[in-house]
C-alpha cells in the first residue's frame, strides 16, 4: 500500500506541473500525457513503469513491476461522459489477473466544468457491476473504491480514480 500511494503522490506532482505550465500542455493527446507521467515514474521506480505493456487481456496505459509483482496498474483516458467512464473502469479489470490489486484511472477533463465531472465519477463507480464500496480519499479529485474482481467477487481490487483539470 506504501508504493501505491506513493506512485499516487508522483502522479499528483506531475499534474502540479501541468497546473502551472499550461501551454506546454495544452495541444497534448492522452499518449503524450502518458508519457510525461511514465518519466516521472521512471524516475522513482528505476525504470519499471512502462506503458501500453501487455498484462492479462490487454496493453495497460501504466504498469509498474517490482520484481515478479505488479504493484500498479493504470488507464489514461480523457472525460467523455459517463458511459465513457464505465467503458474505462471494464477496461481496467480486464488489465487485472486475480494477483493484481491496485489499480487507477487517471482521467483527463478538457472543456468541461471540473466540478461536474466530479459530480458524476462515484455514481458512476457505485453503480458498476463489480463494485463493492467506497472509501476515504484524501486526493482533492481524487475518490477511492473497492470494486471486486471480474472473476472472483471475493477477491477485492482497489481503484482510485483521479481527475485532472488538462489545458485547453
Amino acid at each position: 500500500m506504501e508504493n501505491y500511494e506513493h506512485i499516487l503522490s508522483v502522479v499528483g506532482n506531475m499534474v502540479l506541473v501541468m497546473e502551472r505550465s499550461p501551454r506546454a500542455f495544452r495541444e497534448m493527446k492522452e499518449e503524450d500525457l502518458r508519457h510525461h507521467f511514465l518519466v516521472q515514474l521512471n524516475g522513482q521506480y528505476e525504470g519499471c513503469a512502462t506503458g501500453e505493456t501487455f498484462n492479462y487481456e490487454g496493453r495497460t496505459d501504466i504498469l509498474i513491476r517490482e520484481g515478479h509483482k505488479n504493484v500498479f496498474i493504470a488507464e489514461c483516458k480523457f472525460w467523455t461522459g459517463p458511459s465513457g467512464m464505465r467503458r474505462a473502469v471494464d477496461q481496467l479489470l480486464g488489465y487485472t489477473s486475480w494477483r493484481d490489486t491496485k489499480t487507477a484511472l487517471l482521467i483527463f477533463n478538457r472543456d468541461r466544468k471540473m466540478s461536474t465531472v466530479l459530480e458524476k465519477i462515484p455514481d458512476v463507480v457505485k453503480g458498476h457491476i463489480n463494485f463493492k464500496k467506497e472509501v476515504a480519499c484524501d486526493l482533492e479529485s481524487g475518490f477511492r473504491f473497492i470494486l471486486g474482481h471480474r472473476n472472483d467477487s471475493n477477491r477485492e481490487v482497489i481503484l482510485t480514480v483521479l481527475a485532472f483539470d488538462v489545458p485547453v
